[in-house]
């Protein structure tokens, strides 16, 4: 069994974003210098004040940007230099102002057709993994977010991506946004050794409590369990009101 979701909540977003870059940072030179970190990325909002925080003394000088590899966990069908391009945001806030070498960048294709770009972006998965079939990659650090209904990544509630147990990639059609989605599935996200959550926010206050103290099953965020990693919330005190028993 998973151990259970560890939670920490601070006093404001910017907070949030701190705490996670201190833990990026505490992650990757407790590795092996010889041996690449894997990132996955998230989209929306609240990723930005961590991103905004890595370009800044003593994060940018301090993270072996040269071995770190970034990868996201989900994108919109759109080209990299679009404005609702996930991709294209950590370019904006994070990848201009950093020295990741461009080989280490291993964004989501959106400019391709839905299916073929996750059919590609699993290919580069593989490759870079060396995955046999059947197997998924180990992400050393996986950060993700939360949807005011429970969706993570591009993982919505009633969709039948989170049924898939096979596939590392998936592009569903996402009913209330009238498009399709390129997302990693749980499948891929299950085997990262450490699954950092970022909510901010006193409109995810209920959605969150739901997630952590209700019914397992219920939200697609609660799908989300490394089987041989750890699990943790980065909350802020707004998105944490409603939780009993919150802490550090």
């Amino acid at each position: 069994m998973p151990d259970q979701p560890r939670v920490h909540v601070f006093p404001h977003p910017e907070a949030v974003g701190h705490a996670a870059a201190e833990q990026f940072l505490r992650l990757v030179l407790a590795t092996d210098p010889a041996v690449p970190f894997s990132v996955v990325l998230s989209g929306g909002s609240t990723p930005r004040r961590l991103f905004a925080t890595l370009t800044d003394p003593p994060y940018v000088d301090h993270v072996p940007w040269e071995r770190v590899h970034l990868f996201w966990g989900d994108e919109r069908p759109v080209p990299p230099d679009h404005p609702d391009s996930n991709y294209g945001t950590a370019a904006s806030t994070l990848l201009d102002a950093v020295p990741v070498p461009s080989a280490n960048v291993h964004r989501i294709p959106g400019e391709l057709e839905p299916e073929r770009a996750a059919e590609t972006y699993e290919d580069e998965l593989r490759s870079f993994f060396d995955l046999d079939d059947g197997t998924a990659p180990r992400f050393d650090l996986a950060f993700m977010g939360l949807g005011t209904d429970g969706h993570t990544a591009s993982l919505f509630p009633g969709s039948e991506a989170l049924a898939e147990n096979r596939r590392l990639v998936v592009a569903p059609w996402v009913e209330k946004l009238d498009s399709y989605r390129i997302s990693l599935t749980c499948k891929a996200f299950n085997n990262s050794a450490f699954i950092i959550f970022l909510v901010t926010g006193g409109n995810k206050a209920e959605t969150l409590r739901q997630v952590l103290e209700g019914p397992a099953g219920r939200y697609p965020a609660q799908l989300i369990r490394p089987s041989e990693g750890e699990l943790h919330w980065y909350i802020d005190s707004a998105a944490g009101r409603l939780l009993e028993g919150a802490g550090e």
